[in-house]
C-alpha cells in the first residue's frame, strides 16, 4: 500500500533522543533553547518559542492579546483548531469562506464580516500552500488587525523569497507525525516582537514570571528536551525532505493537468509550497464519479488516500450550537469533492508515477 505519510525516524534523530534519555534532563530545557534559536534562524524570525503541540502554539498566540469577546477571522475550511483555540483563549472565531482555486482564506469574504468587535485575522498556509501575504498585511494594517499565521502544515514554505515563518505578528507550527517535520507531538510559534515572545514564555509555564512567582494565568505548554532533540535533527534535513516533496508534486502535477475533471490546487504567486498534502477537486460530471468512488479505486489498487476536510468549521455541531448557523458556498463544494493522494518525502518517482497512472486508468 502506497501510504499518505512517512513516519519514520533516523538513526541520528534516535541517538539525540536516546542521549538525552540518558541524560536525564528531560525537561524543557537546553535543547529546547538550542532548538528555538536554530528555528528561528531557519525561517528569518526574530524569536522562536517552543511549547507542547501545533494547537498550543495557536492557543498561546491567541491568548497572548485576545479580550473576551474579541473576535478573530477564520477560514472555515480548515482543521479544527484554527478555530477551536480562539474560543478556548475566550474569543470569538468568524468563519470565512476561502478562494475556489487555492483553497485560502477569501479576503473580501473576510472584509464584509468585518464588525467593530474583530481584532485578528487567523490566515491558514493549507497544505502547506502560501497565503497572498502582503495583500493579507495590507487588508490587517488598514483594519488595525493582528495577525495569526497558522502554519501548522507549512514547515518550508516560501513567500516571495523569504521563509513564511519570518512574516507576521505570530506564525504557528505543529510537529505532529504527519508533518513535514515531527517531534511526536510538538510546535513552536514565531514572532518579531520581543514582548510577545517575553509573554509566550510566560503564558507555557503557568504565568510563571519567577520561581512559584504567577503575574498572569498559563498553562503547562512546554515541550520536553526529548522531542526538541529530535526536531533539531529533523531541521537538518528538512531541505533534502520538501525537494523530494517538491519533485513528487511536479510529477503530478504534469500527469494529472490534462485528466478532465480533475484540479489540483492552485499554488499561490510567487510561493513555493511546502506540499503538506497534494489535494485535487474530483468533479463527478466531469470525471466520470465522484469522490469516494475514486478514493475506493485508489484502495483497490493499493493506494491510500484522505479527505480534508469532509466539512468546514462552520459546518461542525459545536460550532453551529455556539456561533449559529451560516453558509459559506466554497467551502461546502471542496469539502464534498476534495480528495488528498500521496506526495510525502518518503514517495518514490515512480509510485508518483503509479498514482498518476491509478488515477487516469480509475476514470470510467
Amino acid at each position: 500500500m502506497i501510504g499518505m505519510a512517512s513516519i519514520q525516524l533516523t538513526e541520528t534523530e534516535i541517538e539525540a533522543a536516546t542521549r538525552v534519555l540518558r541524560s536525564g534532563a528531560l525537561r524543557q530545557g537546553n535543547e529546547c533553547n538550542a532548538f528555538e534559536q536554530e528555528f528561528a534562524e531557519k525561517t528569518g524570525a526574530k524569536f522562536a518559542v517552543t511549547n507542547a503541540n501545533g494547537s498550543a502554539a495557536l492557543h498561546l498566540a491567541y491568548m497572548a492579546f485576545i479580550e473576551p469577546g474579541d473576535e478573530v477571522l477564520v477560514p472555515s475550511f480548515t482543521f479544527i483548531a484554527t478555530g477551536s483555540m480562539v474560543t478556548a483563549a475566550g474569543g470569538v472565531p468568524v468563519f470565512c469562506d476561502v478562494e475556489k482555486d487555492t483553497f485560502l482564506i477569501d479576503i473580501e469574504d473576510a472584509e464584509r464580516r468585518l464588525t467593530p468587535k474583530t481584532k485578528a485575522i487567523a490566515p491558514v498556509h493549507l497544505f502547506g500552500n502560501p497565503c497572498d501575504i502582503d495583500r493579507i498585511m495590507q487588508f490587517a494594517r488598514k483594519h488595525n488587525l493582528i495577525v495569526v499565521w497558522d502554519a501548522a502544515q507549512a514547515h518550508g514554505a516560501v513567500y516571495k523569497g523569504k521563509d513564511i515563518g519570518s512574516f507576521g505578528d505570530f506564525v504557528c507550527y505543529s510537529f505532529y507525525p504527519s508533518k513535514n517535520m515531527f517531534v511526536g507531538e510538538g510546535g513552536m510559534t514565531c514572532t518579531n516582537n520581543a514582548e510577545y515572545e517575553n509573554k509566550l514564555k510566560f503564558l507555557r509555564t503557568h504565568g510563571q514570571t519567577g520561581k512559584y512567582y504567577h503575574t498572569m494565568m498559563g498553562l503547562n505548554y512546554r515541550m520536553t528536551d526529548v522531542e526538541a532533540a529530535i526536531g533539531r535533527e529533523q531541521l537538518k534535513r528538512l531541505d533534502s525532505m520538501l525537494a523530494i516533496r517538491k519533485r513528487n508534486a511536479e510529477i503530478l502535477n504534469s500527469g494529472l493537468s490534462a485528466i478532465d475533471g480533475i484540479r489540483p490546487q492552485k499554488i499561490t504567486s510567487d510561493s513555493e509550497s511546502a506540499w503538506h498534502q497534494y489535494c485535487i477537486i474530483v468533479d463527478p460530471d466531469q470525471f466520470g464519479c465522484n469522490r469516494d468512488s475514486l478514493s475506493q479505486r485508489l484502495k483497490e489498487k493499493g493506494i491510500a488516500s484522505g479527505i480534508h476536510y469532509p466539512r468546514g468549521l462552520h459546518q461542525q455541531p459545536i460550532f453551529q450550537e455556539l456561533y449559529g448557523t451560516t453558509v459559506l458556498p466554497v467551502t461546502e463544494h471542496l469539502a464534498g469533492n476534495i480528495l488528498a493522494i500521496p506526495v510525502h518525502h518518503g514517495l518514490s518517482e515512480n509510485e508518483a508515477e503509479t498514482i498518476v497512472e491509478a488515477i487516469i486508468t480509475s476514470k470510467p
